[in-house]
């Protein structure tokens, strides 16, 4: 099922998200339903990562599929992951800089600073744990929805400058002058 996507200005984009609690009954069969929703509204707005909590739901689930890229980054390939509960326990002190969009931000882009590698445990939709290493993009990719289960949105990581130039458009999308080609909402309400 598509769902609307919350934009800027949307409460639940500044909320930590809480961690589900994996030994609840039904948790399995909620989360791969879940995530199933969640590919399918990613890939309806031609996202590669989406956040719970861009969905409305302040839970720590997200989903990347860098698939869709291997033509441009053949290391992505096989790249796609549904991660609940992540954790990154290692981030790399080597830096790497890459314009970064967000569909909860539409049609702004800003150069942003991140770790070049990773490690992250998760737990995955059949409630298995897992354990990688990351780099590259992959790494990028998860990092940027790793902010949203934190309440950070990629525009926080811009040099104050660029934040300063941004703010008209961040202000338009906050009062719902903004046009996308997929479903949004804002604050619950589907526009």
């Amino acid at each position: 099922m598509v769902l609307p996507i919350y934009v800027y200005g949307s409460e639940v984009l500044r909320e930590r998200a809480q961690e589900v609690d994996i030994t609840a009954p039904g948790v399995a069969e909620e989360m791969k339903k879940l995530t199933e929703d969640m590919y399918e509204t990613m890939f309806k707005a031609d996202g590669v990562g989406l956040a719970a909590p861009q969905i409305g739901k302040s839970i720590r689930v997200l989903v990347v599929d860098g698939t869709l890229l291997s033509e441009d980054m053949p290391e992505l390939s096989t790249f796609k992951r549904a991660m609940i509960n992540p954790v990154i326990s290692f981030e790399s002190e080597e830096t790497i800089e890459f314009s970064e969009g967000c569909l909860s931000i539409p049609d702004i882009h800003a150069s942003v600073v991140r770790p070049k590698k990773i490690k992250i445990s998760y737990y995955d939709p059949d409630l298995v744990k897992r354990e990688e290493e990351l780099d590259e993009f992959a790494c990028r990719m998860v990092q940027h929805e790793m902010d949203h289960l934190n309440g950070v949105l990629f525009t926080d990581r811009t040099a104050p400058i660029r934040k300063k130039m941004l703010q008209a458009k961040l202000n338009n999308i906050m009062a719902g002058k903004v046009k996308t080609h997929y479903k949004i909402a804002q604050n619950g309400k589907k526009k």
